[in-house]
């Protein structure tokens, strides 16, 4: 998809309505425990904020920003997501949330970025946090200066993502069950499951909605 006719489907997207659980839903394996809100509040959640990062490559075909997390003790290791990370109380927005750790992470300025909205939250029990997705671009192919906790970027075509052929599932060990079968992306010949492919499950609708 041409950058430009790209810029034309998100302008369209501030007001339409997300897809939310429903998208989530298609990207959930069956095992898993779904939360209901009172059960959300009672696990008092931390909030994260990431950017799904939307850019222009030399070709002027549209591309979005994953990365592939260093590994390192943690629930997260070695796996792949958007740039973004924990809330910090000096933010004040989770928006700012996001571009700070996406500027510390793969060096994008955050005056390059424009937040275009704010996608639906998605849980994550392994660490209790309540993560914000929003939708951004950027006019220029960004130069990537990754940090310790970045092992390597990954510029995935929107067409791809886009693509029925993408979807599929994987027999994975997760946090709540062992070798099951887990719905995920297949994207530049990475497995993406987990709470970042609930979140593109989302991102795909929408743009696919608006697509004219």
């Amino acid at each position: 998809m041409e950058f430009d006719y790209f810029l034309s489907v998100i302008s369209k997207i501030e007001n339409e309505q997300l897809g939310g659980f429903t998208s989530h839903a298609k990207m959930i394996p069956k095992e898993r425990k779904i939360f209901k809100e009172i059960e959300l509040q009672a696990a008092n959640p931390r909030k994260a904020a990431v950017l799904a990062l939307f850019y222009p490559d030399e070709q002027n075909l549209t591309k979005f920003l994953l990365i592939l997390r260093a590994s390192y003790d943690g629930t997260h290791s070695s796996q792949i997501s958007f740039p973004g990370g924990k809330f910090e109380r000096d933010d004040g927005r989770l928006e700012i949330t996001a571009l700070r750790e996406t500027s510390e992470e793969v060096g994008i300025h955050e005056n390059e970025v424009f937040i275009k909205r704010q996608m639906t939250d998605t849980y994550i029990p392994p660490s209790n946090f309540l993560v914000s997705p929003f939708i951004g671009y950027a006019m220029n192919k960004p130069v990537f200066e990754t940090n310790h906790e970045v092992e390597d970027v990954l510029e995935v075509k929107l067409t791809d993502l886009l693509s029925e052929k993408s979807v599929g599932s994987k027999k994975l060990s997760t946090s709540y069950m062992e070798n099951i079968d887990v719905p995920c992306f297949h994207l530049n010949k990475k497995v993406v499951w987990g709470a970042t492919a609930m979140m593109l499950s989302e991102i795909k609708d929408l743009i696919k909605a608006n697509l004219h």
